[in-house]
């Protein structure tokens, strides 16, 4: 695992895709006159935005403080956060953030593109993934058994008292 890809992993290509396919969505729903989701009910949106924007930053503070920068690709990190998501910081973003946007935006193409991006970024952090079952071979796999992407499993919010690395 490069020096690159051990600090940064997929986040950069995965944002740039992100940010590549908001235009075309601002553009969509202009172009074609889609109506609002909310009407006159700005400060709703407000609300929705703030409360998201403060999960994803309180995950992307947990998500720092839980993977140093100097022990990040050379150990596999399972508590804190990452006892919940694998990939906590694009999760932030993903999960939290973008959806916030969309509806501040009030937007329903951005909300489409919110949820477009769950498969894109899948498929991005699969090569991250491999480079992790590479460096942590059997201990990635079951970490992976146990913990969600970018949504944290069911059965492990039931079970954490008893989930082991």
């Amino acid at each position: 695992m490069n020096t690159y890809n051990r600090l940064f992993g997929s986040g950069p290509v995965g944002l740039a895709i992100s940010i590549a396919l908001l235009f075309p969505a601002r553009y969509f729903k202009n172009a074609f006159n889609i109506p609002d989701i909310f009407i006159g009910q700005k400060l709703l949106r407000w609300t929705i935005f703030i409360a998201l924007s403060v999960a994803a930053i309180m995950i992307f503070i947990a998500s720092n403080k839980a993977l140093g920068i100097k022990t990040r690709g050379k150990t596999l990190i399972t508590t804190g956060i990452f006892k919940y998501f694998r990939h906590p910081l694009y999760a932030a973003f993903l999960t939290f953030f973008d959806f916030g946007l969309a509806i501040l935006l009030n937007n329903w193409v951005l909300i489409a593109w919110a949820m477009l991006l769950h498969p894109i970024w899948h498929i991005v952090v699969s090569g991250e993934e491999s480079m992790m079952k590479e460096a942590f071979p059997g201990e990635y796999e079951a970490y992976c058994r146990h913990t969600g992407r970018f949504f944290p499993r069911i059965e492990m919010i039931k079970n954490r008292e008893n989930y082991q690395k």
